[in-house]
């Protein structure tokens, strides 16, 4: 994972400033999941005067340069993340869009043995649960 100048470059990236800052919000943000909106707002918020168009188009090329993945989710925006390599789930909340990842060896196991029970080989999969966070359960009962 590129986390200076030169490693960017040897992604086929150059070492722009909002390509730089745009890297570092993701490698240093309390959240994981992060819209293009939510780091246009962060580069704002640090006086960078960096377009949305911009952002958007260094997310994409993060994209493909395999830095950052794009996550769908059933709250109508993309979201993402640094590309780190493991696996995992998500759990994502309908209400504030909050997203948790998680990790189960027992439901890894469990899609494997129901992939080769219909003859399948899974060569990918993303596995998204959709529900309510603690806090918006909270707010939902006042």
């Amino acid at each position: 994972m590129p986390n200076n100048p030169s490693e960017l470059k040897a992604s086929g990236l150059k070492a722009t400033l909002p390509r730089l800052k745009i890297l570092d919000i993701f490698q240093n943000a309390k959240v994981r999941h992060l819209s293009a909106e939510d780091v246009y707002k962060m580069l704002l918020a640090d006086n960078l005067d960096v377009g949305l168009a911009t952002v958007y188009r260094v997310l994409t090329q993060f994209e493909q340069a395999g830095i950052l993945q794009r996550n769908h989710f059933e709250t109508g925006k993309a979201v993402f993340e640094l590309n780190e390599g493991s696996h995992h789930d998500h759990l994502v909340c309908l209400d504030c869009g909050k997203v948790e990842e998680f990790f189960d060896e027992e439901i890894e196991k469990r899609q494997e043995s129901i992939a080769k029970q219909y003859g399948f080989e899974i060569a990918d999969h993303a596995l998204a649960l959709y529900g309510h966070c603690k806090a918006c359960q909270k707010t939902a009962k006042k």
